[in-house]
């Protein structure tokens, strides 16, 4: 299957002359499967890439082509772009960008790097280690990355030199980057982190041409600040009406409301939508949130998919996944869009892996809820999700009373709540086959007890209130799943065990194989069928990157960045002593020690 030059567009001229001009170079630029020209792959978020020249029959002759050393030891998330010859490359704090010579087979050349100038008091308010997944856009000659401080750089993709800077955000007030940037047009959208930090999160489209405002979409708040039409913006079929979250805040919460938007997006160009979640509300603890008569009230929207027009940020549709969040169960998670018959229909949807432990079957047109069941089996926290649309109930998880940290009261340990906060999925990405229309899910196998306590607010300082333990499931050792997903049906096709959480971000091929990272520190590629492992290889690091592939001179290869970190290392990439230290969540990857330390390399694979 040839990738669709719809799916793309990345590559666009930066002189504009007009949207259609810019998209026709879109689709002559990223038409090319020799290149990895979006950190997905592809503007659905299928990534996966029709070069089959690594296929299951010579996987295992896999051998190390080269290797970058980044010269960064803190969590290296995403992955590189390549385009004809070039590759850019990205870090973690201080977000330094590479571009590399990689025409000769032997090894890269650097042909410039751009270290910014950043104040490291950001790194104090980065939640869950200096991490940035949302890497580069290459846009025609203009290279767009943003970076922790929230500063919107341009640079010249060919010498580094600075186009134009804007600023998103204030880290003073603990406004953070580490999460998702995507072109469309003649604009870059960008998303926000901070809802650990009492920050009303948003996103907000820059006009490429010379980095000044767009439009700004809020996650909370008034109609006029999230970009909705009470009329015509729908939620379950329904328009969501005046003041659709003003009503579901007490007093002025919403103005600390969090909602953070730090995954990845997704576009469909025949529609005309972006996808994209947002995050928790802030704080965790949700008798703070609670209504004047103690009761629990939705806070939208929070833990929402919106699908909006990126022209404008106005939302066709919102789909709250899980109101008055208990759990940090973020919304973040990236929206996969596929067209598969389901219920004997066939319709164009988005497949939504979420923090919840719920697999998500969406119409990706009106936003309608077809599929949703639990890609785990130890999901505990709710029974199921009621899509009966005549129930007062409908599109809501059905939670087990036992499993509240509300309704067990503050201060209480809610014991064994199935999946943790890092939910069954967070940011690691999946990944869509066509070849077999399956999904490939690296999974955190992980349950937690939750005790909530109260916490105050001020600006620039934590606002989590909870503290957490986390451990596998009852009657398992090991903390992570790769699962092979039926969206159509909603069940699981396939399951192997890992012994940790599978934190990598995974990558299917036409050469029917599905390739990802390990935390300590493997990359392995499975066959796409059943899953078994065909390739292993140990990297320096353990890996939390997303693989990928690219093709030059006739030879396909297959990389990924190891560098342990993120929320799933952060014990090491701290520098903790103990593992109960910081959040007290990283008790349960204690014996990740003893497998793996910290790096930040770029290994590249290849056929002899």
């Amino acid at each position: 299957m040839r990738r669709s030059a719809l799916a793309y567009g990345l590559l666009a001229s930066v002189a504009l002359t007009s949207p259609v001009m810019a998209n026709d170079d879109v689709k002559k630029a990223s038409a090319d499967p020799n290149n990895w020209a979006m950190q997905s792959g592809s503007y659905n978020n299928w990534r996966y890439s029709e070069l089959d020249q690594v296929n299951k029959s010579n996987v295992k002759d896999l051998r190390v082509a080269w290797q970058f050393s980044t010269g960064v030891l803190r969590g290296h998330e995403g992955s590189p772009i390549v385009i004809g010859d070039r590759m850019w490359l990205h870090t973690p704090f201080p977000n330094n960008v590479f571009q590399l010579d990689i025409s000769d087979p032997v090894g890269p050349k650097i042909v410039w790097k751009y270290t910014p100038k950043q104040d490291p008091s950001v790194i104090p308010v980065m939640c869950c280690d200096t991490v940035n997944r949302g890497g580069v856009n290459i846009v025609g000659d203009t290279l767009i990355f943003g970076q922790a401080d929230t500063t919107l750089v341009a640079l010249d993709a060919n010498t580094g030199k600075e186009k134009w800077k804007t600023v998103n955000g204030d880290p003073k007030k603990g406004e953070t980057h580490t999460g998702f940037t995507l072109v469309v047009g003649d604009k870059v959208i960008m998303g926000t982190s901070g809802a650990e930090f009492g920050v009303r999160c948003h996103v907000t489209a820059y006009n490429i041409a010379d980095g000044t405002r767009a439009w700004r979409a809020y996650s909370m708040g008034p109609d006029e600040d999230i970009l909705v039409d009470p009329e015509k913006t729908l939620s379950l079929g329904k328009p969501v009406g005046k003041d659709s979250s003003l009503k579901t805040w007490t007093g002025d919460q919403w103005k600390i409301g969090g909602g953070s938007t730090w995954g990845y997006a997704s576009y469909d160009p025949d529609a005309n939508l972006f996808y994209y979640g947002t995050g928790n509300p802030s704080t965790w603890n949700p008798a703070q949130r609670a209504g004047p008569d103690g009761k629990q009230i939705d806070q939208k929207w929070s833990m929402t998919i919106f699908a909006r027009n990126p022209d404008t940020g106005v939302a066709a549709w919102a789909y709250q996944m899980t109101p008055f969040d208990e759990w940090d169960y973020d919304g973040i998670n990236e929206n996969v869009l596929v067209d598969l018959k389901v219920g004997g229909e066939d319709r164009k949807v988005l497949v939504h892996f979420d923090r919840n432990g719920f697999a998500y079957t969406i119409d990706r047109l009106n936003g309608e809820v077809l599929v949703a069941q639990p890609y785990d089996e130890d999901l505990n926290w709710a029974t199921h999700v009621d899509l009966d649309k005549d129930s007062a109930t409908y599109g809501r998880p059905i939670v087990v009373a036992s499993k509240s940290t509300f309704l067990n009261g503050p201060d209480v340990n809610s014991k064994y709540v199935c999946p943790a906060a890092l939910g069954f999925k967070d940011q690691q990405p999946v990944s869509y086959s066509p070849l077999t229309g399956l999904f490939y899910v690296p999974v955190n196998n992980v349950c937690m007890d939750y005790e909530p306590f109260q916490v105050s607010y001020t600006p620039g300082q934590p606002y989590v209130g909870a503290t957490l333990s986390m451990f596998p499931p009852e009657g398992k050792t090991n903390t992570g799943h790769f699962t092979i997903w039926d969206a159509a049906e909603g069940k699981i096709v396939h399951q192997h065990d890992e012994p940790f959480s599978v934190w990598s971000g995974v990558l299917t091929t036409a050469g029917g194989l599905a390739f990802h990272g390990t935390l300590d520190g493997y990359f392995k590629a499975r066959d796409q069928e059943g899953g078994a492992e065909l390739f292993k290889h140990r990297l320096p690091s353990g890996s939390i990157g997303n693989a990928f592939t690219y093709s030059q001179g006739g030879k396909q290869y297959v990389g990924i960045f190891s560098g342990v970190g993120g929320w799933a290392g952060i014990g090491l990439a701290a520098g903790l002593d103990k593992p109960t230290d910081g959040l007290g969540a990283v008790g349960n990857y204690a014996g990740l020690k003893s497998y793996t330390d910290l790096g930040g390399t770029l290994t590249v694979y290849a056929l002899p």
